[in-house]
């Protein structure tokens, strides 16, 4: 644990003196049986939908595609539905996370667990690891019920 949070306080250090915004992009991924897809990180807790951070000069689709292959192989067939843009403040000041619908993927290979995605799996809605953090519940219920989204992640 102590190596997560100093990892995590490290890169977002190095952030806040090079950014003054910080963006990053998520993909919520349902398969045939309506599961959804999620991710654990090893530098952070929980399980969370698959993304990662917008680079300088990058296009927010472009960043999910290649956010979704690297971490999930993950390859949408149909542009992805932007659900919204959220406010992640509590983690990082001037943090957003856009979040992405993808209804029609395909995924050729799965990328073998590493330091940066220890494990993926799809899971029942109803049936969530308890690690997942709020966040994900949060958004799969505004998703399910098609409810007005909090604007804070």
């Amino acid at each position: 644990m102590p190596h997560r949070w100093m990892m995590r306080k490290a890169m977002q250090s190095y952030w806040r003196l090079t950014r003054s915004l910080t963006l990053g992009v998520q993909g919520v991924i349902f398969d045939d049986a309506n599961r959804v897809l999620l991710v654990r990180h090893g530098y952070r807790p929980g399980w969370h939908f698959p993304g990662g951070g917008v680079e300088k000069n990058e296009p927010l689709r472009t960043a999910l595609l290649r956010e979704l292959e690297e971490e999930t192989g993950v390859r949408p067939s149909e542009d992805p539905q932007l659900i919204g843009i959220f406010a992640n403040f509590a983690a990082f000041p001037c943090d957003h996370v856009a979040l992405f619908l993808v209804r029609r993927w395909q995924r050729p290979t799965v990328p073998k667990p590493n330091a940066e995605i220890v494990e993926q799996n799809f899971f029942s809605q109803d049936e969530l690891p308890i690690e997942t953090v709020p966040a994900v519940h949060r958004r799969l219920v505004e998703i399910r019920e098609n409810s007005p989204a909090d604007v804070n992640w």
